[in-house]
């Protein structure tokens, strides 16, 4: 090859390497400086508030706030009333949620809870109406055992056993009630038959929403000794569904009788000879007197007739009821009369008849209750109230299938002889 020959070959080397490190300083050129737009992320759609009543305001208060009023406001509350929404009852621990759409100053949904169970949401539509629909509260049941002693009374062990985070202490009341009026409320008398020692187990019913309430659901199966002997009682499904409860033998825990006319706090005169606080002398004190705050419900402790209701006497406002068998009760002192209790009223057990107060020779407020036989005062807490009425034969076999489910819940390993005594 000659020297030219090298010369050109080379300078077409350089030339093509210039061309191509040209060409890459370019590129590099275009991806460093061509502007790249940020790719748009829509975050939220809406934003939401909270706000509730303030002192002395209403409700028209509250959404004018929030831009809606006039014959708007007058629309979104007929469109939610059907479904429970009442102005006049809003208080000021009701949260009403309003969704408010991105640049918007009038919200486009309104949110609240109208009920243990469900919220209610109005919304507006396309055509900007309100309407309205409720969103149901999911429930979930948790089946709960509670076991211990009875050192003071049944409500004391029930409050010192039961923590607040398992049932706040309202439900934990309506457990003890559901216990002592609805279950054992004919069988034992909870004021004397209970000693120091005696043992409880409760296998209960606890439900918990999707928004973390807790409330008491229902009893299932209960056991309660009383003169070292349990008393037992399991739940089964009743007419409509309704919960009916058995001993260990197959029989109804119901009686004709309540022992109870009313949900009380203690015992504050028994039957028997006293000291009259009013008259300042002996006398007979022919009933049993009930402590309770005034305005608590007085309910008949039996099926019956209405043969007295009004002022008597000492008695103050008072009701009586004509049962079966020649029995008759009186429920004294009421500071009230319910409106639809009259004389030849016909009252089932469990009835409100009136609400407790301190007419008549009185000092605090209580129901004095008395029981009759063929006219004669006797002690309501020793009358025998008999047995009750046995599991239907179509039921029998269920009764045996719930009842052994429940006892290997509610006892455990080393109690298997008390649950075989209380099923004698």
């Amino acid at each position: 090859m000659t020297l030219r020959a090298v010369q050109v070959a080379v300078i077409g080397a350089v030339v093509s390497t210039a061309l191509v490190t040209l060409t890459t300083a370019s590129a590099r050129h275009t991806v460093q400086e061509t502007p790249v737009a940020q790719p748009i992320v829509v975050t939220k759609a809406y934003t939401e508030r909270s706000d509730r009543l303030r002192r002395n305001e209403t409700l028209s208060h509250l959404f004018a706030r929030h831009h809606v009023e006039g014959l708007e406001l007058v629309q979104l509350v007929e469109a939610a009333r059907p479904y429970g929404l009442n102005p006049r009852r809003v208080t000021p621990l009701q949260t009403f949620d309003f969704r408010y759409p991105i640049g918007s100053e009038s919200p486009d949904r309104v949110r609240t809870r109208i009920s243990d169970d469900a919220f209610l949401q109005i919304q507006r539509n396309s055509a900007g109406e309100w309407g309205s629909m409720l969103d149901p509260i999911q429930w979930t049941i948790v089946q709960e055992h509670v076991s211990g002693s009875i050192a003071s009374s049944l409500n004391d062990a029930i409050h010192e056993t039961i923590a607040d985070s398992t049932l706040p202490f309202g439900h934990r009341d309506r457990l003890i009630w559901n216990v002592a009026e609805d279950v054992y409320g004919w069988v034992i008398d909870f004021t004397r038959d209970l000693r120091p020692g005696d043992r409880f187990d409760f296998l209960y019913e606890r439900l918990v929403s999707s928004e973390g309430d807790v409330r008491f659901g229902r009893l299932l199966a209960a056991s309660i000794e009383t003169a070292g002997k349990p008393n037992t009682a399991y739940v089964m499904s009743g007419d409509g569904n309704q919960n009916v409860y058995y001993d260990g033998q197959g029989r109804s825990m119901k009686r004709a009788f309540l022992r109870y006319p009313v949900q009380f706090r203690r015992i504050s005169g028994g039957y028997g000879r006293r000291f009259h606080p009013i008259l300042q002398r002996y006398r007979a004190h022919l009933g049993t007197d009930y402590a309770a705050a005034s305005g608590t419900r007085i309910f008949a402790t039996a099926d019956g007739v209405v043969s007295r209701a009004g002022r008597w006497g000492g008695y103050g406002l008072v009701v009586t009821i004509k049962h079966a068998k020649d029995i008759e009760t009186r429920y004294a002192h009421m500071s009230r009369i319910a409106s639809d209790i009259k004389q030849g009223t016909r009252v089932t057990q469990g009835r409100t008849i009136g609400f407790v107060g301190i007419t008549g020779l009185a000092t605090g407020p209580h129901v004095h209750y008395e029981f009759l036989k063929n006219g004669r005062q006797v002690d309501s807490r020793g009358v025998d109230m008999g047995d009750g009425d046995p599991v239907p034969a179509a039921s029998q076999e269920e009764f045996e299938a719930v009842r052994a489910a429940f006892n290997t819940v509610l006892f455990d390993s080393t109690a298997v002889d008390r649950a075989v005594m209380a099923n004698r």
